[in-house]
């Protein structure tokens, strides 16, 4: 470690309760984030009996942010490697809280949908911002860790919804108003993000090699890690690269297609099926009630996705990203094959419920969860936020196409064709995972400076961890 380079003691750095400030001020906005994506599958079964949607208004609704969050993902993504982190950092928030109000008091269909977009533009800015924040904040050997903790914080998302739905309607109220407080709540978390980011310094690493504040960096860095972080401000090498420069260079356009193409594949299997998951079980058990369908996709999460996402959160950086990223894609196309191969599956409902839970654990303990945290490692720190945001933004586009086309491919092949097609999906997502590198345990810096212009080879970080 080189004296006096605050960097080189970020990585070398222990846990401490400076890194936890930096996780609780992404992952907030992150649940925040997983909370207005997911709801939407709950809401718009309530919406659809309240406003007699059709299967194509439908489709709209539940695939509207997801556009928008593909549009937001690029533009702040670009926009935080141009003037820095923080600024982006809450002002996500705020967009986020506009949208959720704006939603929630809509009066017709079509002001429904553009405030879900502008909530959605919000949303697929903070993916990039959260997690280059945590990551440049990170140590070397707990980076997939502490990242993985603000993804982590999704499960949070999706267990929130179904509870205060259930919570609501039990209590007896409306449709109308069940499913408007369930959007407007989503501003709530939402506030208190903006006060957390506010108080946040920018990112060492993008003050340093961005824009060469060496020593504002070290002291702020001082200030906020308690003395543990410090140096003496002599690290300020500046890093430059342009956009063209960035998307013509093999070497990133090949990790663009890892990073990008495995997310698309992830979002469009993950997305379309979570967000329709009361759709798929009021296709297997028809008579279900509204209520039991939304209890059976809480007993789905709560069973098979958390344990999913904390196992990943505490072996992530043991077993290594890319690695845990191929065994999560291999065991998502095995469960689909099954619901889809095996007669029967699709109309009884215990053993779809154990296949379709076990997939989404793989998904959490896997694929759900690297996507998101290797772009935020991949990347030089003038493209990180870029190219996560271009990763990001590709995924909610896989993610809009998913939830646009599974009630309209539903009507044409069947649930058991649709889940065919997923499986499908999950072993080009296996196969796509091989031209990236493992990120495990590698300094940012020695990284994006070794990584070949050819398609890489895996580290064994697996066998020194």
């Amino acid at each position: 470690m080189r004296a006096g380079d605050p960097i080189a003691e970020l990585d070398e750095a222990s846990l401490s309760r400076f890194h936890l400030r930096a996780v609780v001020a992404s992952g907030m906005g992150f649940f925040t984030d997983a909370y207005d994506l997911f709801v939407i599958g709950v809401a718009s079964t309530l919406i659809t009996k309240d406003w007699h949607l059709s299967s194509g208004h439908l489709a709209v609704l539940n695939s509207t942010m997801l556009f928008a969050a593909f549009v937001g993902a690029f533009v702040f993504g670009r926009f935080a490697d141009l003037v820095g982190r923080k600024q982006v950092y809450w002002l996500v928030a705020a967009i986020t809280i506009v949208g959720a109000i704006g939603s929630a008091l809509a009066p017709s269909f079509w002001v429904l949908i553009g405030f879900r977009f502008v909530l959605g533009f919000g949303v697929g800015g903070d993916y990039p911002v959260s997690a280059v924040m945590v990551s440049e904040y990170a140590n070397r050997k707990d980076r997939g860790k502490l990242v993985g903790m603000v993804f982590g914080t999704q499960a949070l998302g999706l267990i929130v919804g179904p509870l205060i739905a259930l919570s609501l309607l039990g209590a007896g109220l409306s449709n109308d108003t069940v499913w408007r407080v369930l959007l407007g709540l989503g501003a709530v978390p939402a506030a208190a993000v903006i006060y957390l980011r506010i108080r946040m310094p920018e990112s060492p690493r993008y003050q340093v090699q961005v824009q060469g504040k060496a020593e504002q960096a070290a002291a702020r860095m001082s200030d906020f890690t308690d003395g543990q972080v410090s140096g003496d401000g002599q690290a300020g090498l500046q890093h430059e690269m342009g956009l063209r420069a960035f998307l013509t260079n093999r070497r990133w356009l090949i990790l663009l297609a890892g990073t990008a193409g495995t997310w698309f594949l992830l979002d469009y299997a993950y997305y379309g099926n979570t967000i329709s998951t009361p759709q798929i079980l009021g296709l297997i058990s028809p008579g279900a009630s509204t209520m039991t369908k939304i209890a059976l996709q809480l007993a789905i999460f709560v069973v098979a996705a958390v344990p999913g996402y904390v196992l990943a959160i505490a072996r992530l950086d043991k077993i290594g990203h890319r690695r845990l990223q191929l065994l999560g894609f291999a065991m998502m196309a095995l469960c689909f094959f099954i619901i889809a191969a095996v007669p029967g599956m699709t109309t009884m409902v215990v053993p779809f419920l154990l296949v379709y839970g076990v997939s989404y654990f793989f998904t959490e303990f896997g694929p759900n969860m690297t996507t998101f945290v290797m772009p935020s490692e991949l990347y030089p720190v003038t493209m990180r936020a870029t190219g996560h945001g271009i990763s990001a933004g590709i995924g909610k586009l896989g993610a809009f196409i998913g939830v646009f086309l599974f009630p309209l491919l539903n009507d044409w092949f069947g649930l058991r064709g649709t889940l065919l097609l997923t499986a499908g999906i999950a072993v080009l997502g296996f196969a796509l995972t091989l031209v990236l590198p493992e990120p495990a345990g590698r300094s940012l810096e020695d990284m994006h400076a070794s990584t070949p212009a050819v398609v890489p080879q895996p580290l064994r970080v697996a066998d020194s961890a």
